[in-house]
């Protein structure tokens, strides 16, 4: 595993063996993020999908999880905070 130095956290750490996300966004968070960031990541996500209620097989909730994936590992913008008056929906 070669260290990166993480976008996120500004660490030099281990990095990835193989990309833990397919296509080029997978390209860069092998390139651009540590394994600790990418489990924050993980821990992020489950708790966006919990919130919102979203079902991972609809293309709405996976670009909405894909955007919010970008900004949290990438410090991108575009990243929602949860926002409780929308529980149960990805409507914003």
């Amino acid at each position: 595993m070669p260290d990166i130095t993480c976008t996120r956290c500004g660490q030099t750490r281990a990095g990835f063996d193989k990309s833990p996300f397919p296509g080029p966004i997978g390209a860069r968070i092998v390139a651009e993020t540590c394994q600790p960031c990418w489990e924050d990541w993980k821990k992020q996500q489950t708790m966006l999908i919990n919130h919102y209620g979203l079902n991972v097989m609809d293309p709405q909730a996976r670009k909405f999880l894909t955007q919010n994936m970008s900004a949290f590992l990438f410090k991108s913008g575009g990243g929602d905070a949860v926002d409780t008056t929308k529980q149960g929906t990805i409507a914003w």
